[in-house]
């Protein structure tokens, strides 16, 4: 039987043309290095590398190159940062003096540094006379030398690593309390620590292999500026087996760096990537259970019940998003709107986190407009959870106690309290990468209602979750939420969220209040156009006349109770009021229209058709799949629609 042979994928076969230089750089790059191998006393390699001078260098160059690979750490970190996170005026210049020591002949950097840092430079004189301080020709001249050299390596890898960092980490360890300092050291570094190492792993090889600089600005002193590289140019004059055997020590070294970096420097994809992405691939779909047993509820909670604080919000938001919002205490609103209405910007309004938007924010008694993010007492869920991958659950919801002050002990036991009434506490010493999609979601909730905030805000929490398990979260959220003193506002595209936790419906179109009521009256009247068909309903806007409404598509609907005439106004149909008849339909019906049904689709127990005609905007009806297969309903089916008057509802815009 003949195996079936692997498949060559298109275009992995490389052309003879671009082959053959590249096989010759392969080999140009190779044989220095076999030069070494083959020139190397293998016999004598033992004597020449203890050899007193030699390991005197390597003494030297070992202390050379840690204490730059520390002042690089020391000054490198805050510029990278700065380089990653803060647009400043020069930035693009800041970066070209980074690289500037990478492309610059290190002769010419120790000339530079000659004559900034000699006993006639430009600081060499008032650090002589201030400090007693001489760097030339002194071990410490050495270090400054390796560090001018080295530190862009370590700039050039964490700003990369910090860029390819999402921000939203950052700014919910922010809205959980955490300041700038704690966030840096608890989420941001730990976050690029990989690229963090890679870039102190090539700094600290490239300070122990530093020659040009170091010679020009140190001099060749032994035991004082003699390191290893340098030792290597004396022994070329004095003895070429020893320089052979010491130049493989240094090629040794420089190699099992980069193995151990295995790409991270490089950027080879699939090597070197945010942890947090990895987390997120990792991250196994929760299983689908036939009966899941319900969530524990607010009744869980061990600590005995208390009335809430209240703490009513009022905000004025000024910006791309414009409205003022006054809401008492323990109240959830859910914000909808289309995609770029402005509902993101106004949660990041009330976070303090945009330009695009300034909120005058009041939470019950205190003005917290001045005040940066982490002191306004705002938790914030981003649609992603936005959980920090090198903590555990229970770390990830201690977090912002711990940011509060908060004892390690007691923020563990009431994290651990909130993981249970969400039905994750089993799961507390898991990492975010071994959570389910639905597991995830109810920890991230668990850490924000845990650092006690005073308004809560949910950036479509259960966006990512299946029906089942959304439906579950959704149960257990709307419980919690009714223990929360503080306002609530959730980010939604889901009716039934909307409907099910919210008080108040805020509907946002372009940064402006369309409509702020009630669920149940925003269902019976909704005054945006996408609001009508997000809750399933056809919506066609027009110009009110005396018996209904000029349609801004063309045509004419008559209703049973118009406005007055000249009103900017939406229709509503609801999709089960749409008759579909195959001849024209005689009787009451006074909206009467033919049409062809371009698609179907299944709607639960139902068929939902849209019908496009020339006499009206395009109109989505619902029939039984009985009705349909009596009607012959297919793709391109040629029918007529009917909608009674009484069943039209317009409303003013």
């Amino acid at each position: 039987m003949k195996r079936p042979g692997r498949r060559r994928t298109a275009g992995a076969r490389a052309p003879l043309l671009l082959t053959v230089p590249a096989l010759l750089a392969v080999a140009f790059l190779m044989l220095p290095l076999a030069g070494i191998l083959v020139r190397t006393s293998w016999g004598e390699l033992g004597a020449h590398l203890t050899a007193e001078a030699t390991t005197e260098a390597l003494r030297l160059s070992l202390l050379v190159s840690l204490w730059a690979l520390g002042l690089s750490l020391l000054l490198g970190v805050p510029l990278a940062w700065l380089l990653a996170r803060v647009p400043f005026p020069g930035k693009g210049f800041v970066r070209s003096l980074v690289l500037l020591p990478m492309v610059l002949p290190p002769t010419v950097g120790g000339v530079a540094l000659l004559l900034a840092f000699g006993r006639r430079g430009l600081l060499g004189p008032w650090l002589e006379d201030t400090f007693g301080v001489t760097l030339p020709f002194h071990t410490s001249g050495a270090v400054l030398a390796a560090t001018f050299v080295a530190m862009p390596f370590l700039v050039i890898s964490l700003e990369g690593a910090l860029g390819g960092l999402r921000p939203r980490y950052e700014e919910t360890a922010a809205s959980l309390g955490a300041s700038p300092v704690r966030v840096f050291l608890t989420v941001t570094l730990p976050m690029v620590a990989p690229g963090l190492i890679a870039g102190a792993a090539l700094t600290w090889a490239r300070a122990l292999g530093e020659f040009g600089a170091t010679i020009t600005f140190a001099g060749n002193l032994p035991g004082t500026t003699q390191t290893l590289p340098l030792q290597v140019y004396l022994l070329l004059q004095e003895s070429p087996e020893a320089a052979t055997s010491v130049s493989l020590l240094l090629l040794a070294i420089a190699m099992i760096v980069l193995i151990a970096l295995r790409g991270r420097w490089t950027g080879t994809p699939g090597v070197h990537r945010n942890p947090a992405s990895r987390a997120a691939e990792a991250r196994p779909e929760e299983p689908a259970a036939p009966a899941p047993a319900p969530l524990p509820g607010p009744a869980a909670d061990p600590r005995p019940k208390a009335e809430p604080e209240r703490w009513p919000l009022h905000a004025d938001v000024t910006g791309f998003t414009h409205l003022t919002l006054d809401a008492p205490g323990s109240t959830t609103i859910a914000v909808v709107g289309p995609n770029g209405a402005g509902k993101t910007t106004l949660l990041r309004a009330l976070l303090g986190l945009t330009p695009r938007a300034h909120a005058t924010l009041r939470l019950g008694d205190s003005d917290v407009t001045a005040l940066p993010p982490h002191r306004r007492g705002v938790a914030w869920v981003p649609q992603d959870g936005a959980l920090f991958p090198h903590l555990s659950a229970l770390a990830n919801t201690a977090y912002g106690l711990r940011a509060h002050g908060v004892p390690r002990v007691a923020a563990r036991r009431e994290a651990q309290g909130w993981l249970d009434r969400l039905g994750v506490g089993h799961l507390a010493h898991r990492k975010p990468a071994q959570l389910s999609g639905g597991q995830a979601q109810r920890v991230a909730l668990a850490r924000a209602l845990a650092a006690r905030p005073r308004l809560l805000l949910l950036d479509e929490p259960l966006a990512a979750l299946d029906q089942t398990t959304r439906a579950r979260v959704r149960h257990t959220l709307r419980g919690h939420l009714a223990d929360f003193g503080g306002v609530c506002l959730i980010v939604t595209h889901d009716p039934v969220e909307a409907v099910s936790l919210a008080d108040r419906v805020l509907v946002l179109e372009d940064g402006r209040v369309l409509q702020d009521e009630p669920p149940a009256e925003v269902t019976r009247h909704p005054r945006s156009p996408w609001v009508a068909r997000m809750l399933g309903r056809n919506a066609w806007p027009g110009t009110a006349t005396a018996d209904g409404l000029a349609l801004a598509g063309g045509g004419h609907l008559v209703v049973a109770e118009p406005l007055p005439a000249g009103t900017d106004a939406l229709a509503v149909i609801a999709p089960e009021a749409v008759s579909v008849h195959r001849e024209r339909p005689t009787g009451s019906p006074r909206n009467v229209w033919p049409g062809t049904v371009r698609e179907i689709t299944s709607g639960g127990s139902r068929l939902r058709l849209l019908i496009t005609s020339a006499e009206a905007p395009d109109l989505v009806a619902e029939i039984t799949p009985g009705a349909a297969a009596e009607l012959g309903i297919a793709d391109g089916t040629a029918v007529w629609t009917s909608v009674k008057a009484t069943e039209a509802t317009i409303v003013p815009l």
